[in-house]
């Protein structure tokens, strides 16, 4: 029979088991209890031999003895499993780099060609760089239309508030300082200043001297209210209005012009206001041409715009990211005009005081070169003032002269006798029997005075403008009438009625001219006197100019060259010619005008210049009215050239509608006298040396 072992006690347990690691609460204990100091180790005892339990009688059985209290054992902390952390950090980022692959593939693969344009837009800024326009000059040079540096005066609203200013009429009293600068009205700039927003602008293009101007009275306001005083009632006063909305400030310690700017841009000015106008024309708010040659030379005078691009960064550029091109802008081309400045303001200011005394409703003067063709002056009145488009009309805006068709009546019988003498029909001194009236497809004609029968040469007919006689002089032109009336048809086109004149001038007209063929009725008798067709001013001063240069046509022309960028000047191409008569057709032509202006029964003394011989006509037309297609009022015109015996000028005059008075003579010949009188003056043309052959009008029976 095996002994029991004994149980051992607390104390041996605790020597004699194996130490185990605290944790937590227990490694705490422990480590308090070690630094506890030690008490001196006792004398150890002898041990002592083990006794042996008694013996337990027999059949009783072994009282159980009670177990020994157990100390609490520290609580241990369980971690977690390593390889399911493991697995759940792959997975995480198997997921994001599967993202990060998937985009990777979009970009480079798939949105390639569209993220790379993306960038080139976004990466690089292109700035237009804005060419200068190209002026437009007289023949000698002055200036007709220039570009100069301007401003725009603009402004932030929110510095003109009660809370800004501190004042309750801040617009009110910015827009009184700033009206009489900018000329614009001061309600209008009340209301600018009060819009929404925070820029404005209250008045474009104005010049560096109104720029000036108005931020040197900016300067010395900001100095007067920059005072001691006025710093230290800013700063103490926390709040600027009171209850009632007052401001509790001084207003003399305000500014009005304090939220007031520029912005540097460019103009077009026209130095010589309205000289030439109906000519030069105008340009629109962008700056682009809108009217008469700055829209016909829009083209050469703009240039080409330059342009910058670089890279930029938040609106500013990148200096040190490459890839920078700029182009620089090409400046437009000087176009210089035939127009000489002197004889352009001679025949505004004479055709202006003419349409005004006339009460009519508008005129136009030319001045031509016979030689060259060229244009020296094309006057308008009414006119404008391009730098004042708003004070003009519409109808004011144009060029009538070139853009008006009209009826040239008794000044077109020059090309009826031009095609009788050239094809031999008659000669000056031809006899012509003129009869009160004269019967032609049912219409009765009469001249502009009733009178008896007139006996008259060839040359009277044209001297006294009968229209009678004319239409009897161009019956005989042809076997019959239809043959008539293509051999007069035939010279009218060669003179260049119902022809483009070259000019290619915006809205110029070409007049209407039937084709001969198409002439019936009263329409073939009409057209020889100048009524029945139309045309404009320049192509019946033409007419004239062809007579005056032995009867050779030079194409009108207007610009005189143009000078590009590189500084070169290039004439332009001489205008076309054409022989529309024999010289010595145009001779006598030349002399039999001149019996209009010296004769006393001729209808153009008016237009006599001393010193010099002038040869011209008269025309008093039945006028269309544009509005209504019908015959209303009159057109009233003088047309010739000086010196008669060696042409140099030929001078246009035509008013329209006049209301006091209404022929061609004593309105229109002294406005020729006036204008021929100065640009001969003004060319130095030398005096006549001959006097007049004063060919006889008249026969007698």
């Amino acid at each position: 029979m095996t002994t029991p072992r004994r149980p051992r006690t607390p104390g041996e347990r605790d020597r004699g088991a194996p130490q185990q690691r605290r944790t937590g609460e227990g490694a705490r204990q422990g480590a308090r209890q070690a630094a506890r100091p030690r008490r001196p180790a006792e004398p150890r005892r002898p041990q002592e031999p083990p006794r042996r339990p008694a013996a337990r009688p027999a059949g009783r059985p072994a009282a159980k003895r009670p177990a020994p209290a157990r100390r609490p054992q520290p609580r241990r902390l369980k971690l977690a499993d390593p390889r399911r952390r493991l697995r759940v950090v792959l997975i995480s980022l198997a997921v994001v780099f599967s993202l990060f692959a998937a985009r990777l593939v979009q970009i480079q693969l798939l949105d390639a060609g569209s993220l790379a344009t993306d960038a080139g837009v976004y990466r690089y800024s292109d700035v237009v760089l804005p060419a200068t326009r190209g002026s437009i000059t007289a023949a000698d040079g002055a200036a007709l239309a220039t570009t100069v540096d301007a401003y725009d005066i603009t402004a932030d609203p929110t510095h003109f508030t009660q809370s800004a200013l501190h004042i309750t009429d801040g617009p009110e009293q910015a827009a009184a300082l700033l009206a009489p600068i900018v000329n614009v009205p001061k309600d209008k700039l009340v209301a600018r200043l009060r819009a929404s927003g925070t820029g404005v602008t209250l008045a474009s293009r104005q010049t560096p001297q109104v720029r000036s101007q108005l931020f040197d009275l900016r300067a010395a306001l900001a100095k007067k209210v920059d005072t001691k005083a006025c710093r230290a009632q800013k700063a103490l006063t926390a709040k600027p209005l009171d209850q009632g909305g007052r401001s509790t400030i001084d207003e003399s310690c305000a500014n009005p012009l304090e939220g007031l700017y520029y912005v540097a841009t460019t103009a077009r000015v026209y130095p010589a206001d309205g000289l030439a106008a109906n000519l030069v024309g105008f340009v629109n708010a962008q700056g682009a041409g809108a009217g008469g040659l700055e829209l016909q030379y829009q083209k050469a005078l703009a240039g080409q715009d330059g342009h910058r691009t670089s890279a930029v960064s938040g609106g500013q550029p990148i200096p040190t990211v490459g890839g920078t091109t700029e182009k620089d802008p090409v400046p437009g081309s000087d176009v210089r005009l035939t127009i000489n400045p002197d004889i352009q303001w001679a025949a505004q200011r004479a055709i202006t005081d003419q349409v005004s005394t006339a009460g009519a409703e508008k005129g136009y003067v030319i001045v031509q070169d016979v030689k060259t063709g060229q244009v020296l002056a094309m006057a308008t009145s009414p006119g404008f003032n391009p730098n004042d488009l708003s004070s003009a009309t519409p109808d004011q805006l144009g060029n009538p002269a070139l853009q008006d068709a009209y009826e040239p009546g008794s000044t077109a019988k020059l090309m009826t006798m031009a095609a009788v003498i050239d094809t031999g029909s008659a000669q000056w001194d031809t006899h012509v029997t003129v009869p009160g009236t004269l019967t032609r497809a049912g219409q009765v004609f009469h001249d502009d005075v009733d009178h008896d029968t007139w006996y008259l040469t060839l040359n009277g007919v044209l001297a006294k403008s009968s229209n009678i006689g004319t239409i009897e002089a161009a019956e005989h032109l042809g076997k019959d009438q239809q043959q008539s009336n293509q051999i007069l048809g035939g010279y009218l086109q060669k003179f260049g009625i119902g022809q483009p004149s070259g000019l290619d001038f915006p809205g110029e007209t070409r007049g209407i001219l039937a084709n001969p063929a198409a002439w019936q009725g009263t329409q073939q008798y009409t057209i020889p006197f100048g009524q029945g067709l139309s045309l404009n001013a320049l192509q019946a001063t033409s007419v004239y100019s062809t007579i005056a240069n032995g009867g050779v046509r030079v194409a009108p022309s207007l610009v005189a060259g143009a000078t590009g960028p590189d500084g070169r000047f290039v004439p332009a191409a001489s205008g076309a010619q054409t022989q529309v008569v024999k010289p010595e057709t145009a001779k006598t032509l030349a002399q039999m005008l001149e019996s209009v202006v010296t004769d006393d029964q001729g209808t153009g003394n008016t237009a006599q210049i001393p010193g010099y011989r002038v040869a011209g006509k008269t025309g008093t037309a039945n006028r269309v009215d544009p509005k209504t297609g019908k015959y209303n009022g009159y057109t009233a015109s003088f047309i010739g050239f000086a010196p008669a015996d060696a042409p140099r000028l030929t001078v246009s005059c035509v008013i329209q509608d006049p209301v006091n008075g209404h022929f061609g003579g004593p309105l229109c010949g002294p406005v020729f006298k006036q204008v021929m009188e100065f640009a001969l003056k003004t060319l130095q043309v030398p005096p006549s040396g001959s006097a007049a052959p004063n060919l006889p009008v008249d026969w007698k029976p």
